[in-house]
């Protein structure tokens, strides 16, 4: 089944999960027809039975595609890379496509005190005003350090044409970035590249419920 009649969305009701946006985004660029709703996740909407048996995991985003519905948004973009292979989100090199799923991987599952401390609230509302701690400084050197190295001199995109690790390498960049927090001036112009790529600002563009 490769019809983009029946593509849904479902992603958090602030709009404030990395994840979720690169679903929306990798949506956006392959030009795919969607509809879209929210889940309260403050108020575990995501735990409801229908959406956590459907979903698996109970979390978003998910993308249902006709009866299949599939959670996890790196396995999505893969997922919307086979069927609709053109215009690509991923390298187009075996080495470069390993290396995109390592960057992403490791995006979504180190640096937490990172994420704990810069918060997407920080990228979508408003900064703050601690400093970071010890460990999340170390993360962040972390993460600065990474990106040094993987982005080419001189280059605005990590593997010679965009690709949705940059809008998921840019998201982490910008916790800092937005924040006023130090960071290498060319990782900075990188970050801010990306968050003007009209894919991402329509995501930007979403209407949030203002905080408590």
């Amino acid at each position: 089944m490769n019809t983009t009649s029946s593509l849904h969305l479902t992603v958090d009701a602030q709009y404030c999960s990395p994840y979720a946006m690169s679903v929306y985004v990798a949506l956006q660029e392959k030009q795919l027809p969607f509809t879209l709703s929210t889940l309260d996740l403050d108020n575990g909407a995501h735990h409801a039975p229908a959406y956590a048996a459907s979903s698996l995991t109970a979390r978003v985003p998910a993308l249902q595609h006709g009866d299949f519905v599939l959670s996890e948004s790196t396995a999505i973009t893969e997922y919307l890379e086979e069927l609709f292979p053109a215009p690509a989100l991923y390298p187009q090199s075996a080495q470069g496509r390993a290396r995109a799923r390592q960057i992403q991987a490791w995006l979504r599952s180190d640096l937490l005190p990172l994420r704990q401390e810069r918060d997407t609230l920080v990228v979508f509302y408003r900064p703050v005003h601690a400093p970071l701690s010890d460990v999340a400084a170390r993360a962040a050197h972390k993460l600065l350090r990474v990106a040094e190295q993987i982005l080419p001199p001189g280059s605005d995109t990590l593997f010679g044409e965009w690709s949705i690790v940059d809008v998921d390498l840019a998201l982490m960049l910008n916790r800092l970035r937005l924040n006023g927090d130090p960071m290498p001036p060319r990782l900075a112009d990188y970050a801010a590249l990306q968050w003007q790529r009209p894919s991402v600002l329509a995501w930007l563009d979403l209407p949030r419920p203002a905080l408590p």
